[in-house]
Order: structure tokens, then sequence, then C-alpha cells
């Protein structure tokens, strides 16, 4: 029998050491890409039976790990590895640097879709490598909805640059929403192939699919590819840091995982593994569609209400992820300048586009109780419609 899972059910996070919460405690916060949810039953039965054995040694990733992540997605998204392939790690974001290191060489071009997930950069950066920027292409839908397009001419271009090695893909992308269909992975594949750029898929959002749109994993368009998943984003886990990289090629798994050591990001810890066996189980693929039908519920509401309240501003299409992008250059004020203002004065908070590189946007985050996300809204609109 179906379970009945409470995602209006509110949960107290202040006070837990709460990154989302805790770093002000007089806001409602919008912003960083976790949920307001409790985790899937199944996975905590499974951390609270991984407790009550009482011993937290160094964690050995067994075969169960293995079957766990390999069953998940070659049945529920045709993506098929071996566990050879496979490196585990604490997160998707030590994986990309330790790729970058093993794989782009210091002072060579790494291409990134922008507006983008903001630890691209700094992965890039760290790395002592060049971001290479290909902006996305806005295509407005109507007055009150926009999405994107990838520049494939630009691409080209910058591909055909023998300095540029790498691309970073975001699939879907974080913050632009798209879902990129296999039309469009096999133009990235083919221009790629073309002029030798490794390309590199972070598709950590992979399971959070609006209603309509179906993930395909880069893996199953280009069966050699490097591709990052982890389950943190879609079953609010973040905090237990685990993630794998999957590398079918054979020369460049043994830099990458030369790399993950010399990072010293080789070891995860004992409840991440568990919580990923519980997450990619039946009972987890059943708490994961109950979720992915109240997000969007979430989603619907956040576009009436913003229609209703802030028609000025136009939205992306949400393909994917729970983190709508909001254009909202018709305030005539910056990004960064509106974020503050709401901060101080609504005491919400939500992400500036110019982290994602992109002035003139904001990001917010709906995965949360209806309620929250009303109170918060509430507050943005009535600010803003004052001095409109």
């Amino acid at each position: 029998m179906a379970q009945d899972f409470n995602f209006d059910k509110i949960v107290l996070r202040r006070g837990t050491g709460s990154c989302k919460w805790d770093s002000r405690h007089d806001v409602i916060p919008l912003w960083v890409a976790d949920m307001d949810f409790q985790a899937a039953p199944c996975i905590l039965d499974a951390l609270r039976r991984r407790v009550d054995h009482g011993v937290f040694g160094y964690t050995y990733v067994d075969e169960n790990y293995y079957d766990a992540l390999i069953d998940w997605f070659s049945s529920r998204h045709l993506y098929t590895f071996d566990r050879s392939d496979v490196i585990y790690i604490p997160g998707i974001v030590p994986a990309l640097s330790a790729i970058i290191k093993a794989l782009a060489p210091v002072g060579s071009g790494v291409i990134v879709q922008t507006p983008v997930y903001n630890c691209f950069f700094s992965s890039i950066c760290n790395n002592g490598c060049k971001v290479v920027e290909n902006p996305l292409l806005r295509r407005d839908i109507s007055s009150s909805e926009f999405t994107y397009d990838m520049d494939f001419e630009g691409l080209e271009q910058l591909a055909s640059d023998p300095s540029n090695v790498l691309m970073l893909l975001c699939n879907p992308h974080n913050p632009a929403g798209r879902v990129w269909t296999r039309e469009e992975l096999e133009k990235v594949r083919d221009i790629c192939h073309r002029h030798n750029v490794t390309v590199i898929s972070d598709e950590i959002h992979n399971e959070l699919t609006m209603p309509g749109y179906r993930y395909t994993p880069y893996g199953t368009v280009d069966p050699k590819a490097t591709v990052c998943v982890s389950p943190s984003k879609a079953f609010n886990i973040a905090g237990l840091q685990i993630a794998n990289i999957i590398a079918p090629d054979e020369s460049k798994r043994a830099r990458i995982d030369r790399a993950v050591n010399i990072n010293e990001v080789c070891d995860v810890n004992p409840f991440g593994v568990v919580a990923l066996r519980a997450a990619y189980s039946s009972e987890g693929s059943e708490w994961l569609e109950a979720l992915r039908k109240y997000l969007h519920e979430n989603y619907l509401f956040f576009r009436e209400y913003m229609l209703n309240h802030l028609p000025q501003c136009p939205i992306a299409t949400l393909e994917a992820t729970y983190l709508p992008w909001v254009d909202i250059s018709a305030l005539g004020i910056g990004s960064d300048a509106l974020v503050k203002h709401l901060l101080d004065e609504a005491r919400v908070w939500i992400n500036s586009g110019v982290m994602y590189g992109a002035d003139g946007y904001v990001r917010f985050n709906i995965a949360c109780p209806r309620n929250t996300l009303e109170e918060g809204l509430e507050r943005i609109c009535n600010l803003l419609t004052q001095h409109s």
C-alpha cells in the first residue's frame, strides 16, 4: 500500500547547525539548494539501524553499495556501467575539482554554459585553469516565461581552440532549469569529439524532473563519458556527503582516481553509504515520486503567485530542479542589491544571479512546505509592490 508522505510538515531546522537556517536566524531562507523536508523513511530507518550499531570506523564500500547504484541507473534511466567504472567520493564539487586536476593542464580552458552553478567557476580557477564561457541563448516564450537553448555555433568555435580541453556540462541545468534533450546532448558530443574536448557531466539534479520532461544521462549518449551523480539533492542528504564519478574510460579513470587521492577526498562516511543504498530502493523510489509531485505543485503555486503579484518579472520554464530562475531586470535594480534589500527589509534570502554569471536575475529555492514558500513570497511581493 502506498505511503502518505507529508511534505507540508514544518521541520524546525534552526539550532541544528543548518547552513540554510542558522546562517541568519531572522529570515526565511529560500536560497541554498537543500530541501526542508525530512529524508525518506527508508533512509531514516537505515540510518537508525547503523547508529544503533554504535561503531563508526573507517568505511568499507561493499558490493551492496555498487549493486544499488548500478541497478538504480540501469532500471530507472537505462544507463548501464560496471562497478569498475565507479569512483566514490564525498560530493560532486570535490569530484569536479579532482577531474579538472586530472584532465586539464594548468592554464588550459574549461568551457561552461552560463548562467551556471557557481562552484563550476571556483573548481576551474582553484585548479589553475581558465573559465571559458559559452553563454546559453535566452528564448522568450511569452511576456511572463522564457527558456534557454545551447549556443552550438559558439560551442563549436570555442571547442576548436586547442587550449580548451574540457567542458563542464550541467545536466539538468542549474539555474536555467533545462532538461537537455538527447538531440541536444548528441550535438554536444559530436562537437566535442570533433575537437578532442572532454565532456564532464554534472547530473546531481537528474531525479528532479517536472512532469513531461525526461532526463537523458550523458553517459547513454557517449558511453565513454565521465559523469558525476549523487542522491544528495533528490533525497535531501547533502550533509551525508556521498557521490560517485562514473568513468568508463580506463585511462581517464586512473588519472581521476590519482587526483582524488592527491586531493585527499577518497574516503566517505558510513552514513552516506547506508543512505545511498536505502535511497536507491523501491521504497526510496516511492518517496521520490511523491516528492516530485509536491515540488511540481509548489512550482505551479510559485508561478501563479509571481504572475499575479510581480508580472513584470518573467520566470524560466522549470523543467527540472526546485530552483526557479527569475528575470528581475524590470525592477531597475541589480541582483546583488535586490538580494540585500530583500534580506534587510523583507527578511527573505534568495540567491543573486551574479554568482551564476548573470546579473539581472535571481534564483529561488521552492523545496519547502507551501506555507513557508507562501510567507516568503508574500514578504517579497509586499515589499516590492510598495516601492513600485
